[in-house]
Formats: structure tokens, sequence, C-alpha cells
């Protein structure tokens, strides 16, 4: 049995983005007989140690310098390796490399020091760039390379959502496994900006951001239900009428899913895939963080269409449908396949 290492990031500050799309892509590999080794420091986020536990995978802790990467890997007898990290010192990945290990890396527009045989850019548009490339590189970019875990595409639906009318609408919100920025209580002080009426359903990943969520003052008609971190994201999103998450790794997600998507632009890095996803029509733009924080109303036209008109709900959801087919990460099984 082939054996693939995946060496990527996660933490309280980092959130779980990388664990999750790495996870989608670990699902496949098993899929077609592969054994597949995390290494990661997964115990820093609980919640992401447990997705990872509960598919079987195991972890080895993450290690930072090239000899230590080299020595590790050789250690646990990888025929290929998967990188995905903004953290890693640029010199691991051409140590790897000389040491005969294939590899491919997971990027999102700047390669951040990353080479390998095969770079990933699943990123909306990122196929109209033409960045220069590491030598013996070459690079897979775009929607079609989007890595889908099986929980969502569980829930995908077979046909775009019909337009729904209810006088309440349910809106689901998070952002990421750490919500490490605080973006919930800012979003759910515009969603109250909005005077139009909702019932929420808001992740905390921790108590003082549940306490300042519960804090906010809403308006007649408008509550807020606050639960922990789950493993039932995606069955919340089928059951919502909205969805207002951070532009991130999740919005790839709620596109294949048929959701209606209200997106968050909480740190500098998502500022590219956010402006492109709004210029599609495939999700809505609720705003920049640091003007939400500013100001929480100046989202608040936006919020309240989303939430008043099932019509314009629908045709973002379709949109978004269309957009992400599900079968990304089946090309990029097909990509590492090749190198080994």
């Amino acid at each position: 049995m082939k054996r693939v290492g995946v060496r990527c990031d996660v933490g309280p500050a980092r959130g779980i983005g990388h664990v999750m799309r790495c996870l989608a892509l670990a699902e496949e590999l098993r899929r077609r007989e592969l054994e597949v080794v995390f290494v990661c420091d997964a115990h820093t986020v609980p919640w992401a140690a447990a997705q990872i536990a509960a598919r079987g995978v195991t972890v080895e802790p993450a290690v930072w310098s090239a000899a230590d990467h080299v020595e590790l890997f050789a250690r646990l007898e990888l025929d290929a390796v998967v990188f995905d990290s903004y953290d890693l010192d640029a010199s691991v990945y051409p140590a790897v490399r000389a040491a005969g290990l294939p590899t491919l890396a997971i990027v999102d527009g700047d390669f951040r020091g990353a080479a390998a045989d095969v770079l990933v850019d699943q990123n909306l548009a990122a196929e109209l760039d033409h960045p220069a490339l590491p030598p013996g590189s070459h690079r897979l970019a775009g929607l079609e390379y989007v890595m889908i875990r099986d929980e969502i595409l569980a829930h995908r639906p077979a046909e775009p959502p019909a337009p729904r009318a209810v006088d309440v609408p349910k809106v689901f919100a998070f952002f990421g496994g750490t919500d490490a920025f605080g973006a919930a209580p800012h979003v759910i002080r515009a969603l109250a900006a909005s005077g139009a009426p909702f019932e929420a359903t808001v992740v905390a990943a921790t108590p003082d951001l549940a306490t300042r969520i519960a804090a906010v003052d809403l308006r007649p008609h408008q509550q807020v239900h606050v639960i922990e971190p789950t493993d039932q994201l995606a069955a919340a999103v089928r059951s919502s009428d909205l969805t207002i998450s951070a532009s991130g790794t999740s919005t790839w997600e709620l596109l294949c899913l048929g959701a209606t998507a209200g997106l968050v632009c909480v740190v500098d890095n998502q500022v590219m895939g956010y402006e492109r996803a709004i210029a599609t029509g495939t999700a809505a733009g609720v705003g920049v963080l640091s003007d939400l924080q500013a100001d929480p109303s100046s989202a608040a036209g936006v919020l309240k269409q989303l939430l008043t008109e099932p019509a314009e709900r629908a045709r973002l959801a379709a949109a978004g449908w269309e957009l992400v087919d599900g079968k990304g990460r089946e090309r990029v099984a097909d990509a590492l396949l090749d190198l080994i």
C-alpha cells in the first residue's frame, strides 16, 4: 500500500482551513486504497484533531526544519508528500524534493516559498493568473480543483435549490473552527441592524465569543441561538435560508452545497477570493471585518436584501451550485498519483 504524508498548518490563530481541505484529499486517497499520515499540531485545536481521528488517519507532530522533515518522511516510509502551509520555511521544499519524494503543494495565490512537482491553487479564477513557477513544477488552477469533503458531497443537492419564501428566514453563521478574528459578534450586530426578521444559529468557538454574541441587542422578531463547533455543518447549511461565513476555504463548500452564501473578508489573504466570488455573482459580499467592527450597519442593506428577497437568495444559490461540481479532489488525486 502506498503511503502519502500530509504536512499542513493548524492552530488557534491559523484556524483549520488547511486541515479541512487536506482531509478532502485524504478521503479521496483512502478511497483509492492509499494510506495517509498527517503531520501537524492538530492537538492545538481539539475539534480538528477529532475530525482527523474520525477518519482513522494517524497524526505525527509537526516538525519545522528541512532536516527534520527529511528524517521524518524517511522514517514514515512515504511515497509522496502533500504540503499545505503558510508557515513553513522555504528551505523545506527543495530538501524534501532532493530526497527523492514526489511533492504536491496546495497554495492560495502567493506561493509563500512553496516549490513542488505540482502546485494546486483551487481558488476562483486562479487559472487566469500566470505566476512564475519553480523549476520542475506545473500548476493546477481554478475551481476545477476545489477539494470537497465527503460530508459536503453527501449533502450536495441533485439540482439547484428553488426559491423558498418564509416569513422568518433561518440564518447559519460560522467562521472556521476557531473564529480566530472574532467575526461572529460583529456579524450578528450587522444582522440586527438590518431590521429584518431572522432566526440565526451561530457557532461560537469560545465562551468569550458566546458571551459577546448573547450581548447583542436584537430587534423584534430576531432570534439568535449559540452553539459550539459542530461536525454537522453541511446539514446546518442545507436547512438554512442564508449562510454567513468567512471568505476562506469554506466558501467553495458552500457553493457546492447550493447555499445562499454571504461572505465576510476577515483577513488580508482572503481579499482576492472575496472580491472574485462577489464579482461572479455566486455569493453576496457582507463586508470586510474591519469595516463591520467600525460600523456594523455598513452591511445592513446587503443583509436586508438577503433576508427579505427569496428570489435573490435562490439566484445566488443556483449560481454557486453550477460553479463547484465537487469533483476537484478526484482531479488532484489523479495528479498526485501520476507522480508516484
